[in-house]
């Protein structure tokens, strides 16, 4: 097997942003995964969230314009636009330190949401 042929393809760039526009990013993230979570934040904004490492996420504009949240065990950072309220997006790191950034595929642009097949996640619980 060469180099070619044993890289991973890298996930398909996607635009998004907040509701107003004040905050907008790009990234490379697979939307083959996306996940509802009944926590409640996530049931409160109907959140459909995708995951990808923070290295596939580059914010644009609006770092300015973004306050955090964080609750219960304040290990995510809930990003949210200071002008519209919309949450584009989250910051964590995965229990082995890599950094990660939950997006709301809700916040993607041109994002087919009746397409997508997200799988049910019990945060509420876990």
């Amino acid at each position: 097997m060469n180099d070619e042929t044993a890289s991973t393809p890298l996930p398909p760039l996607h635009s998004g942003g907040c509701h107003c526009g004040a905050v907008r990013f790009e990234t490379r993230v697979d939307l083959s995964h996306v996940i509802t979570c009944n926590c409640s934040i996530c049931t409160a904004k109907g959140l459909l969230l995708a995951f990808t490492p923070a290295e596939n996420f580059t914010l644009q504009q609006g770092g300015d314009r973004l306050n955090e949240y964080r609750f219960n065990r304040h290990v995510i950072g809930h990003m949210f636009c200071t002008a519209c309220g919309t949450e584009p997006f989250a910051r964590a790191t995965t229990p082995d330190g890599v950094p990660m950034v939950a997006l709301n595929v809700r916040c993607l642009d041109g994002v087919d949401i009746a397409a997508l097949n997200p799988m049910p996640y019990d945060g509420r619980n876990s």
